[in-house]
């Protein structure tokens, strides 16, 4: 008995359950009411039933896994390019000053109307795809990562300096781990931005499998309960990628706030 009240304590103390059995009991109230037609919204019962049937015929793991693959492509280049620039820029603010508009003006610009841009340059192909959602994603990098050198701690920067630090030690010993929280926020950012940009581009611009284009085939034919089961997966891989973020960054970065 102690040990089951030991395996259920972190379940009490953190009731993430929560928010899943209200989203499904306002679901099932509304089908069950019909507040809505119930050729619009079927029972959540039957659309897990559905999402269950497409995993276990592996329907929906070759979309769900070109999704995957898309986004992390995209976020791979994002951030491969986006820290380091990041950093240039934020190191010195007489750079970032210089470019805060151009920075600004591309990362306001919806990624959906670069789509045109992104055809012309790259054709109709997984690399105008991964292109797009890799340049949405690289601008919230690029802010994340200035905006965090630039707001390294002061004084912990004139500890350094009193102490002979050189400007390189400075950078790497104190500025840089300065950033990193500021940092993984905007990777995670980053990594959602381009899943996002990743879907729209499955849909509207087409592909031989993804989430995108399989709730968009789905709706075409009016399956609403494989587009709500794809909906549900599409949220599910985003929210997974959300909360390994967040471990990454837990585990990584545990000064943060101190």
């Amino acid at each position: 008995m102690n040990r089951l009240t030991r395996l259920m304590t972190p379940a009490l103390r953190h009731p993430f359950w929560i928010g899943p059995v209200l989203i499904l009991a306002v679901w099932w109230l509304a089908a069950a009411g019909q507040w809505i037609s119930p050729k619009l919204l079927p029972t959540p019962a039957s659309t897990l039933q559905a999402l269950s049937g497409s995993i276990a015929d592996g329907s929906i793991l070759a979309d769900f896994g070109g999704t995957l693959k898309r986004t992390l492509g995209a976020f791979a280049l994002a951030a491969a390019l986006g820290v380091p620039v990041g950093i240039a820029l934020g190191s010195d603010t007489r750079i970032y000053r210089s470019l805060e508009f151009a920075i600004d003006f591309f990362r306001s610009t919806p990624a959906t109307a670069m789509f045109p841009l992104f055809l012309l340059i790259f054709g109709i192909g997984e690399e105008s795809k991964v292109g797009v959602a890799a340049f949405s994603a690289w601008l919230v990098i690029v802010f994340n990562v200035a905006y965090g050198v630039m707001n390294a701690r002061p004084t912990r920067i004139l500890a350094a300096r009193v102490m002979g630090a050189s400007r390189g030690r400075i950078f790497r010993d104190v500025m840089f781990f300065e950033s990193l929280p500021q940092t993984c926020v905007g990777l995670r950012l980053g990594v959602s931005y381009a899943l996002v940009v990743i879907i729209v581009a499955e849909m509207f611009i087409g592909s031989a499998n993804g989430m995108g284009r399989r709730i968009i085939d789905a709706q075409q034919v009016f399956d609403l309960k494989q587009m709500y089961a794809s909906i549900i997966a599409t949220g599910c891989l985003g929210y997974g990628l959300n909360i390994l973020f967040l471990g990454l960054e837990r585990h990584f970065v545990k000064w943060a706030g101190r």
